[in-house]
């Protein structure tokens, strides 16, 4: 909602946050939701999509780099990745940045997202929209699990929330699609919501993806954006190994692919598995 010039976030029907728009940048209804990009004078350029922050330039760098770089450099060896969802382009720009991926797969259902994006926010993706090794397919994510062949080091699913469009995102079938498509040793990245005002959603992407892997864990970050606290990020592999990888040897491969980030680190990646008390006895109580 809009009023006076202040937009008003939808998420949560008895509180939550507001941002003064100093300027309208771009507003659509497309065919699958209402999509707004405007100006505020703390955090850039805003993205909304059905009255829900979805990106800002101010603070993108680190949900983009924590869902990008835990898995890649956890796994060591990414030749090709899966990308659902991801239309504003900064887990494309992130990937891009290792030169041993040979092949990127993005798949978006709403590709006004990926234009107004490609116009309006193009700090989010520096040009990742023309490297050869990216390949856009507009198509929702579990038709494209079930017509594709094709398979990938690490799977990211950078989806909205489990409400519109995103909601088959969030299911058994869509998990289980992933997890045909992995190789071994592939990993299964997906964010899921803010921990504190969220859990249900952590909880039930848990209990899911518990019974097609082997390890299930979370890890976060604080994001002052998305309201309400720690972002939660849902790991998943057979490869019960890779979680147990050293700060040394993150750092060695930081160090190898040249990687300079704003947020990321080898020890944040490390500390970022450990979870408040609260969240981990809502998970051992379903383990």
């Amino acid at each position: 909602m809009i009023l006076n010039n202040i937009w008003y976030e939808s998420l949560y029907s008895n509180f939550g946050q507001y941002f003064k728009i100093n300027k309208k940048i771009y507003s659509k209804k497309t065919k699958y939701q209402d999509l707004l990009i405007f100006e505020n004078e703390n955090f850039g350029r805003v993205m909304t999509l059905n009255g829900i922050v979805q990106t800002t330039e101010s603070d993108e760098f680190i949900y983009h780099e924590m869902m990008t770089h835990v898995p890649l450099l956890a796994h060591g060896e990414v030749k090709k990745v899966l990308i659902f969802g991801g239309g504003d382009g900064g887990i494309v720009r992130e990937v891009l940045r290792y030169e041993c991926i040979k092949k990127i797969f993005m798949v978006e259902i709403d590709i006004d997202v990926i234009k107004a994006s490609q116009k309006y926010l193009p700090k989010h993706n520096l040009g990742a929209y023309k490297d050869k090794r990216l390949n856009i397919i507009i198509d929702d994510g579990l038709n494209f699990l079930k017509t594709s062949s094709e398979k990938f080091d690490v799977i990211i699913s950078d989806c909205t929330d489990p409400i519109g469009p995103g909601k088959n995102l969030f299911t058994y079938d869509f998990y289980m699609g992933c997890k045909k498509l992995l190789k071994e040793n592939g990993i299964f990245i997906a964010q899921n919501g803010v921990c504190f005002l969220q859990y249900d959603e952590s909880v039930s992407s848990y209990a899911i993806l518990k019974k097609i892997f082997q390890d299930v864990r979370f890890y976060q970050a604080a994001i002052p954006s998305y309201y309400g606290g720690n972002m939660n990020f849902i790991w998943a592999t057979d490869n019960i190994m890779l979680k147990k990888i050293s700060a040394l040897t993150l750092k060695k491969r930081l160090d190898f692919f040249k990687l300079h980030c704003l947020y990321y680190n080898h020890n944040i990646h490390i500390n970022s598995f450990c979870l408040p008390q609260y969240f981990f006895k809502m998970l051992s109580d379903i383990s």
